[in-house]
């Protein structure tokens, strides 16, 4: 997952929607290959000749899944590959648990799940997330 990112990344782009449904295992003769797809949330980052990265803003609406995206989108700041990586953690959280801490939540609006997300992901300690995971995890 993280070699695959790293390619988008390097291509000076970011996914800005990572979650399970966006791997697919590969059929056939590439049944070891892991694939990324569904750019449609995807932004450039960074100039491709110069390197200049996009301005840092503030204020932005949430873009991507709320169950996987960082908690500086949910804070409303631009996203970077900071937050993809940090999606691909709560992936393979989600992975190996089956759940995630702020799944489940019963809220009327979808504003309300929102904030209700954030405040559980800002509440979860790295320890209580990674608890009896590897240490690579925190």
């Amino acid at each position: 997952m993280i070699k695959r990112i790293q390619f988008i990344h390097d291509k000076n782009h970011i996914h800005r929607d990572i979650k399970p449904d966006n791997f697919m295992m590969g059929i056939n003769n590439s049944l070891d290959s892991l694939y990324l797809i569904d750019f449609g949330l995807a932004k450039k980052f960074r100039s491709g000749t110069k390197k200049q990265h996009i301005s840092m803003k503030t204020n932005k609406s949430i873009t991507g899944t709320a169950r996987y995206c960082s908690v500086n989108t949910h804070k409303g700041y631009e996203q970077s590959r900071r937050d993809d990586l940090e999606s691909i953690g709560y992936v393979l959280i989600y992975f190996i648990r089956g759940v995630l801490p702020w799944q489940g939540l019963k809220c009327r609006t979808d504003g309300d799940r929102y904030k209700k997300i954030f405040e559980k992901k800002l509440t979860t300690s790295e320890e209580e997330l990674c608890k009896g995971l590897p240490g690579i995890f925190i």
